[in-house]
């Protein structure tokens, strides 16, 4: 066997297949493209789901990639066994409707054999039962003895009703000492002698809604192969963990904890778990991906989490992600350029999510043990459901997290108290994620020439191609007036919306028939599609139309646009070079652009940010829209966006000496066309992630006229103008202070007087001086100045209630050292004397506060207040 790398290993298998007539395409990102069915990429064939069903066509028939991939199914079970992680790279090489199974078979046998040179006597197929034609392939043309061919009932891919068929999977023995030893130990035992290297998948069926199966006319091959799984074979590795593709993140953690791997299964697990979570918080931040407490960023927000406590069980008391995400960095940055040059941006959102984290997670372990020492104690085995959900809510520790702590010291969570403790979070997510009306329809293009389909804003009609109902994939021929549908013409003027920029509206004008188009959207493979509502008559196929665009709200837009490529580029050359678009909203109305920044922007930078984009309008300078190749561009120095996928052939918009971007938007011809920027707001939608809000020609114009009539109506209520009402406002402020003082004056006169009176209805209790009064103030901290004043005069127990200007009822007990021992709790009163008044209440023994609802009641309930105390005097 060749002793290759990771890395090497990747690049044969991509240039052994490229060499057979497959596009290389690099790997998708890991949050899916259309699909909300996926919460993250998982398999390598996930990003071509479209190509195999049938309803898109594929840039080639013959594609191959490694993709990566995060899934977390079964993440308690990292570290313990040899092949389990949440990150790890899948080789892959399709067909759609091209070659078969009389192709795929004997590459891969050439591939693992003959190019790696893993010797063929080790390897041993598997079959699906019925599928001979696989059988007799490896036997009769590959060579493989018949013994070492193993037919199984399981080997067959299906996920419901839709394309579907039986598979064939390589696997390797290890030799009997990886074995369990048991005299039945073959292919298929759960013991790691024999290890599956490659799956092939030979789509070659449809399975119907009835559960029967159709042959399908184009047949696609998909494979998977484990990069780590291979590496380990090749490297000879006892497991993927030792392979150079994750060793050195362990060799890390482990100079850096003072411990050696190999020497404790417990620390070894740990340093497992580390190295895996490492990679793929690494690559999903780099693919967009934020912590959040909910989807793909809770995902993140885990993973993250839970190898800093991996970290403490290893004694690391300190930071330690930003160095293992600097080894991995240099590990994949050769092929994953994009680490690179988002390296900067990845260790901040790291170490942000460490350092929050880090702020809570000693005291909610602490919180956490005293409650095992409590369940130990009284013999519980479970941890309530609410206990579990203050870990998750206040200290940040993910139900998972909690679990696994648990697990650890024998004992398991109530999660249906916990998920009932959360149930409002969970079914807003719940309803968001299954939300079917929201999902986006993928319109069956298959057959379609998308390169001669034309998208140009010079023209003025076209043709129709296909229509669609708005909510059926399948193209119908005609659509009759009133119904909602989806149109792809052979010609355009329209521009789909895209990269945060919201698409054209307008009307379609056939002969027979108008479609009002209420939005233009563009699908994964490029078609441009019109939505919208048929308003008379009807359409056809095939029928000319002639295009009708809101102009004024697309020049709104272009303004819009434009004014985020000056924005973006302000904001570089102000905050810094970390800064990079996380996501943005472009629409006729007003502009919104969030982007990568660690603490909120000041007034003075936001000022400085909005005299440069100003700057830039006023110098009436020319918008440039080339298209080249994107390595071209990349050399030029333009600037890519996060999560946005690119052809060979990309479009650069450029304000000279400014700006230069990958944009496929709509711009204005010079920046003057822009009139006025003006930013309204900035704020935080999440760690490391700010907003700006501003508006633009039209938009700008009438945030000026509302601001001079506000200012307008300031001056005549101030009677004064515009120019004096800062001055005149900080005069009344000055008057307003001096009234209040008075105020306040008045009320401490007041209070004394009720202070002074109270002698003759002071009651003995006990042995301890007693006052409930009814008094007049207008706050509460009025009411605690008086409480503080009557509790020093009558040296035990005072309860006091007010009826408030705002017609709230307050009410207040304190009591001195001595009452406390005699008994006395001012919490307890509080609550008693609320309830009374249909209200509610506590705090401690020497202070305490409540409010009460029914006014009728604030007298009943004070006389009833001398009993409650003489109840709980000893």
């Amino acid at each position: 066997m060749k002793n290759l790398t990771g890395n090497e290993i990747r690049k044969r298998f991509l240039e052994f297949f490229a060499e057979r007539g497959h596009l290389v395409l690099p790997s998708a990102s890991l949050i899916p493209q259309d699909d909300p069915t996926l919460l993250l990429i998982g398999a390598g064939m996930a990003p071509f789901k479209p190509f195999f069903t049938g309803k898109m066509k594929p840039p080639s028939p013959r594609i191959t990639t490694c993709q990566k991939c995060v899934r977390t199914g079964d993440i308690e079970n990292v570290g313990r066994t040899a092949r389990h992680h949440t990150y790890f790279e899948m080789l892959g090489d399709f067909s759609f409707g091209d070659y078969f199974k009389k192709e795929i078979i004997p590459w891969s046998w050439e591939f693992l054999t003959k190019e790696l040179e893993i010797p063929a006597d080790k390897l041993w197929i598997t079959v699906h039962t019925e599928d001979d034609e696989a059988f007799a392939i490896w036997h009769d043309v590959v060579g493989v003895p018949a013994e070492r061919i193993v037919r199984l009932e399981e080997n067959f891919w299906e996920i419901g009703s839709g394309p579907c068929g039986p598979c064939s999977e390589i696997h390797i023995d290890l030799g009997a000492e990886r074995g369990c030893g048991k005299p039945t130990c073959a292919v298929g035992c759960d013991c790691d002698r024999f290890l599956e290297l490659w799956n092939l998948v030979f789509t070659q069926y449809n399975q119907n809604e009835d559960g029967t199966y159709t042959p399908l006319a184009s047949k696609n091959i998909d494979t998977g192969a484990g990069l780590e799984r291979i590496a380990s074979v090749l490297q000879g590795k006892p497991s993927n963990f030792e392979t150079d593709l994750i060793f050195p993140i362990i060799e890390y953690a482990a100079n850096l904890a003072k411990v050696q791997y190999g020497v404790n299964k417990k620390m070894d697990i740990s340093l497992k778990v580390i190295a895996d979570h490492v990679r793929s918080m690494t690559f999903m931040i780099g693919d967009g991906i934020l912590p959040s407490n909910e989807g793909r960023g809770y995902v993140l927000r885990r993973i993250l989490r839970r190898a800093v406590r991996h970290g403490r069980l290893l004694g690391i008391d300190k930071m330690f992600l930003n160095g293992a995400v600097d080894v991995v960095i240099a590990m994949y940055g050769g092929h994953y350029t994009d680490l690179l040059e988002k390296k900067v941006y990845i260790q901040k959102v790291v170490e942000m999510e460490e350092a929050r984290f880090l702020q809570t997670l000693q005291q909610g372990t602490e919180i956490l043990n005293e409650e095992i020492t409590c369940m130990e104690k009284s013999g519980v085995n479970e941890l309530n459901g609410e206990a579990a959900f203050k870990l998750y809510d206040t200290f940040g520790f993910p139900w998972e997290l909690t679990a696994e702590i648990l697990e650890e010291q024998g004992l398991t969570m109530d999660k249906p108290g916990f998920d009932k403790a959360m149930e409002e979070q969970k079914n807003r997510a719940r309803t968001a994620r299954n939300d079917k009306a929201g999902r986006p329809v993928i319109y069956n293009t298959r057959g379609f020439d998308v390169a001669a389909l034309n998208v140009n804003e010079n023209t003025s009609d076209g043709e129709i191609f296909a229509i669609y109902p708005a909510d059926d994939p399948q193209p119908i021929a005609t659509a009759e007036d009133g119904k909602n549908v989806a149109v792809v013409l052979s010609n355009t003027a329209f521009h789909a919306e895209g990269g945060g920029q919201l698409g054209d509206t307008g009307r379609l004008l056939a002969t027979a028939g108008i479609l009002n188009v209420e939005t233009t959207k563009k699908l994964p493979d490029g078609v441009t599609i019109h939505i919208g509502t048929v308003t008379e008559g009807s359409l056809a196929v095939g029928e000319k139309v002639s295009f009708e665009l809101d102009l004024e709200r697309k020049n709104s837009i272009a303004r819009n646009h434009t004014a985020t490529h000056l924005l973006h580029a302000a904001l570089k050359q102000v905050l810094g070079e970390h800064v990079n678009q996380a996501g943005s909203y472009v629409g006729p109305d007003r502009l919104r652009f969030d982007f990568s920044h660690f603490s909120p922007v000041t007034e003075k930078e936001l000022v400085k940010i909005e005299n440069i984009v100003n700057d830039k309008i006023l110098a009436a300078l020319d918008v440039n829209i080339m298209e080249t190749e994107i390595e071209n561009a990349k050399k030029l120095g333009a600037t890519a966006l996060f999560g946005e996928k690119y052809g060979k052939i990309v479009r650069v918009v450029t304000v000279p000496g400014f700006s230069m971007e990958f944009c496929g938007g709509v711009h204005v011809p010079n920046t003057a066309n822009i009139g006025l920027f003006k930013i309204l707001s900035e704020s935080s939608t999440g760690a490391g992630v700010r907003r700006i809000e501003a508006v633009t020609g039209h938009g700008a114009l009438a945030y000026v006229k509302e601001t001079e009539a506000i200012v307008k109506a300031a001056c005549s209520m101030l009677k004064t103008r515009s120019g004096d009402v800062t001055a005149r406002l900080s005069l009344t402020q000055e008057e307003l202070k001096a009234a209040e003082h008075k105020v306040s004056q008045l009320e401490n006169k007041m209070a004394s007087a009720q202070v002074s009176d109270i002698d003759s209805q002071i009651r003995t209790i006990k042995d301890i001086r007693v006052l409930v009064q009814i008094v007049k103030v207008n706050d509460m901290e009025a009411l605690r100045a008086l409480g503080d004043q009557m509790r020093d005069k009558v040296d035990g127990v005072v309860v006091l209630a007010a009826k408030l200007p705002d017609g709230k009822i307050s009410i207040l007990a304190m009591a001195t050292k001595e009452a406390i021992a005699a008994g006395v709790n001012s919490g307890a009163v509080v609550k008693q004397v609320a309830k009374i008044m249909g209200g509610g209440g506590g705090g401690r023994p020497d202070m305490a506060q409540a409010g009460g609802k029914d006014a009728d009641k604030i007298e009943e309930a004070m006389e009833k207040a001398w009993s409650i105390i003489e109840s709980l005097i000893k």
